[in-house]
């Protein structure tokens, strides 16, 4: 609702799930009561249109996938009113329980491969090949906890789906594109021993 009146840029809300900001109403353009008037106002027309409210649990995408805090207050209650979904109730049972599912789950964390080799992690002073961006800077995978995860390249979509189904834990890595100004996924890291796992299934199944 806060992105469709203009209030909130997308970047922000980025940031936040990112875990670079501390609570989304500090975000936010508009005050703590014109904000509260425009949800009273949205929760209104939502419940006269008859629309089913769902609660959604909202994560970080960061290695420590904490809890994300809408509010500055952290109230409860507050935070429960900004968690809340609204979806149509003409849509069955087992619709809403998968929209509900999919907005609840953990986003993927980001590894950027750096375009400079020249970066320094703020947590340790090292550096290396690829880089996780944190509210006071870079930081190395060794400090996050993602440096014993393997690289799987991007090509095979196939054999990206079951490596990634096969890892308990993943991350995407991306690259900044200067031509297309944008940053562009280059493949996975993903968990040991599960590119082979994968690799050794889809051999099996071909021989089948």
């Amino acid at each position: 609702m806060l992105l469709g009146i203009g209030w909130l840029d997308p970047g922000a809300v980025q940031r936040w799930r990112q875990g670079q900001i501390d609570c989304l109403e500090g975000a936010v353009q508009a005050n703590l009561s014109r904000i509260s008037e425009g949800m009273k106002l949205f929760r209104s027309w939502a419940s006269a249109k008859g629309l089913f409210a769902s609660e959604t649990h909202y994560v970080a995408r960061t290695p420590q996938r904490q809890t994300l805090r809408f509010s500055r207050s952290g109230n409860p209650k507050i935070e429960k009113l900004y968690r809340t979904h609204w979806v149509s109730r003409e849509l069955s049972e087992r619709k809403r329980e998968r929209l509900a599912d999919k907005a609840s789950r953990a986003p993927d964390l980001v590894v950027i491969q750096p375009l400079n080799d020249a970066w320094t992690c703020h947590r340790c002073g090292g550096t290396g090949d690829l880089l996780m961006m944190e509210n006071p800077g870079p930081a190395c995978l060794r400090c996050v906890g993602l440096d014993h995860l393997e690289f799987l390249p991007g090509g095979n979509a196939l054999l990206t789906r079951r490596v990634r189904a096969k890892s308990a834990r993943h991350a995407v890595v991306v690259r900044f594109s200067r031509s297309r100004r944008r940053y562009e996924r280059q493949g996975l890291l993903v968990a040991p021993g599960a590119v082979m796992e994968a690799q050794r299934e889809l051999e099996e199944e071909k021989r089948e």
